[in-house]
Order: structure tokens, then C-alpha cells, then sequence
């Protein structure tokens, strides 16, 4: 490198400007009718509640009625495959006691489980940004924008978990980049734009130091790093003292819009009443039941005289949890509360002259035993 690009490289150019907020500044971008001004430190969405219309109100006089039905009961052949099949995936556990057992008692019981569903829509915004290359800009010369709640989008499949982004119309507008401030360019941080640094080797000096004082330096002993030349080009601008702003992407201006952010979820709640202290509740959450009753509406209402009075009250009570929870910050859907029967059998059998018991539980017949007799297994 010759003296002259020498010169070039570690040329200052004092119109490159600092690296400004990666964020617009408060009150930097337009406001639009119906959308909150996004609050300084603020990053994340604005809710919106729906407004009164969108939500149904509850019916004080209305319930659900249920229709009775029969308890199912497996028999001894249907337990015991169910107790070998178990046994079969437990590599610790012989299949001997399975199939030389002897039943005493197959006691079925009446397990009843409740679900709520709640299939709500929540919207949000916040501010985006884009580099502008000269798209077209659909801004408020196009008309006004429509409040959050009147953006028309496509429904998704009921109690399914979706989540859409669209852009609202007549919100966009360019503006210069806040962060280069137009000029496409930011100082580089890491040489405060000198497009060098001091060369780490030899401190600045030029020339290694040998010897024991500083001031012992050999004409000879250049330094190799930095070339004899005491500073080193920055990597992070490969020498320039500046980068492409990250933001404009060097375009120098900005597309800001306004995002909706369109969220359908479905809230499920359970209810299982414990009727089996033996046996663990949380088994019944992977199998599945028969569910002879199912009730759908945009609100459902508590079930009334179902024989199972734990059944009734949980149906009142999270109807009423789901509707003052989402309603204030969500439209409610749809709502389906199901009841379901699901079949368990307590098994009751000996082995070696010894008492033992399981469950067979779910329309999958799985089996839980609380102990199972040991046998001796030969390997």
C-alpha cells in the first residue's frame, strides 16, 4: 500500500453519522385513527379488546340437560390381554403371573370427565418497517383504515390454534431511516470511524520491543502485524469507518405499516372427579372415552340435573370462568363442553397365594397396577 492509500484509509469523514436507535423515537412515526401511538421502551403488540357487539352475553334462565348412560364392563379374557400386553412392554417384568393369575372380582366404575372448549380470537398491532425501493405505497391517500376488529381475514377451521399477520390497509408511509438519518451509512462503532485500530502487536509503536526497556528498538524489528505502520485496518468496516445501515439496508429510507396480528386459540379445561383415591388422576389425560354427550354453541350453559352433582358444578363454574377470563380481552367463537365416559375396571386376582389388583382404563384398555408379583424369569 502506498502512502496515498495510506492516507485514504485512515481518512475521517465527519459526515457519516452515529449509529442511531434501532427502534423509531418516540413520536417519529404518523399517527392512525384507531391505533394506539406505540409508548417509548414499548416493543411488543397492542391488544384490543372486541368491542360490546362482538361478544354474546350470557342467558341467566338457560341449561344443559344430559341423558343417562350405561356403565361398560370388560371381561376377564378383554383384562387379561390388556395385563399382558402391559407387562410386555416392561422389559423388568415376567409375563408368567399375567397369564397364570386367577380373578377374584372385575369391579367396573363410573369415571365421568368433563371438557370445556373456548375457541377465541384476539387481534393486536404494532409497528413494522421495511427498506424502501419504491413499492407501491398503500398509505391514507388510499382512504382511511379500518379499526382493529373491521380487518377482514379468512376464518381458520374451529378449534384450531392459528396465528395471522396481515397488513392493515392505508397505513403505510415512507419516511427518512431514523438510524443513518438518510444517508444510508452509519459511523462504525468498533473505530469510531477512523477505519483503523491501534495494532495490538506492537501497541502502536510500529516495532516490536526487544530487550528490556521500552526504548530498545531494532530499525530492523518492524512490526509484521501492522507493518511497521502502528495501527491495523478494522475488520468490522474492512476500513471504510462505516457500514451499510442495518435498518435501511442502505435504501436510505423506510416503509413503516401497521401489522395486525390476528390470534385464534382454543382454551380447553378438564374435570375429572376423584373418585379413586389408588388410582392417579393424571392417567385419564392420554386415553380417550366416550363422549355421549357434546353440547356446541357461540355460549354454552351449565348443565342441569345430570346425576353426577361434581359434573354440574364444574360445568358452572369454568363457563362462567371462561366467559369473564376472555371475553374482556377476546371475542368469544364457539364454545363445546363434552362428557365423556370413560371405561375403568378395578381387577381384582391372586397369584402364589398372594392378593393383588390393577386397572384397565380408557377405550385403549390400558393398564395400571399399583404392584405386580415377581416371578423368576430365565434369561
Amino acid at each position: 500500500m502506498d502512502e496515498k492509500d495510506d492516507e485514504q484509509l485512515w481518512e475521517f469523514d465527519p459526515n457519516i453519522p452515529e449509529e442511531g436507535p434501532s427502534a423509531p423515537p418516540p413520536g417519529w412515526l404518523d399517527c392512525v385513527s384507531g391505533y394506539d401511538e406505540p409508548k417509548a421502551g414499548d416493543s411488543g403488540d397492542q391488544l384490543y379488546p372486541p368491542p360490546p357487539a362482538y361478544n354474546p352475553q350470557p342467558e341467566n334462565d338457560r341449561n344443559a340437560s344430559v341423558p343417562h348412560v350405561r356403565v361398560p364392563q370388560v371381561s376377564e379374557d378383554v383384562a387379561r390381554e390388556a395385563l399382558l400386553k402391559f407387562v410386555g412392554s416392561k422389559w423388568s417384568k415376567s409375563t408368567k403371573p399375567a397369564r397364570n393369575l386367577t380373578f377374584k372380582e372385575l369391579k367396573p366404575v363410573t369415571v365421568y370427565r368433563y371438557r370445556l372448549e373456548t375457541y377465541t380470537e384476539s387481534r393486536s398491532s404494532a409497528w413494522e418497517m421495511e427498506p424502501y425501493t419504491g413499492q407501491v405505497v398503500d398509505g391514507p391517500q388510499c382512504g382511511r383504515s379500518p379499526p382493529p376488529w373491521d380487518v377482514p381475514v379468512q376464518q381458520p377451521q374451529r378449534y384450531t390454534d392459528v396465528t395471522l399477520k396481515v397488513r392493515v390497509p392505508h397505513s403505510s408511509f415512507v419516511k427518512t431511516c431514523h438510524r443513518c438519518h438518510g444517508c444510508g451509512r452509519t459511523r462504525c462503532t468498533h473505530c469510531a470511524g477512523r477505519g483503523n485500530k491501534r495494532c495490538p502487536f506492537c501497541q502502536g509503536h510500529g516495532r516490536r520491543i526487544t530487550g528490556r526497556g521500552r526504548n530498545n528498538r531494532n530499525a530492523n524489528n518492524r512490526c509484521s502485524s501492522c507493518q511497521g505502520r502502528g495501527r491495523k485496518k478494522c475488520t468490522f468496516c474492512h476500513g471504510h469507518g462505516h457500514n451499510t445501515c442495518p435498518t435501511c439496508q442502505g435504501n436510505r429510507n423506510l416503509l413503516h405499516f401497521i401489522q395486525l396480528t390476528i390470534t385464534w386459540r382454543n382454551h380447553v379445561v378438564e374435570f375429572v372427579p376423584d373418585r379413586l383415591p389408588e388410582f392417579p388422576l393424571k392417567k385419564f389425560e392420554k386415553v380417550s372415552g366416550d363422549p355421549f354427550f357434546v353440547d356446541e354453541n357461540v355460549l354454552v350453559y351449565p348443565i342441569m340435573g345430570f346425576p353426577d352433582q361434581e359434573i354440574c358444578e364444574a360445568s358452572r363454574k369454568v363457563s362462567q370462568e371462561h366467559h369473564s377470563q376472555f371475553s374482556a380481552v377476546s371475542r368469544i367463537l364457539q364454545q363445546r363442553q363434552t362428557i365423556e365416559l370413560v371405561p375403568i375396571t378395578h381387577a381384582f386376582y391372586s397369584y402364589a397365594g398372594k392378593d393383588y389388583d390393577f386397572f384397565v382404563y380408557g377405550l385403549e384398555n390400558k393398564v395400571f397396577t399399583p404392584k405386580y408379583p415377581s416371578a423368576c424369569v430365565l434369561l
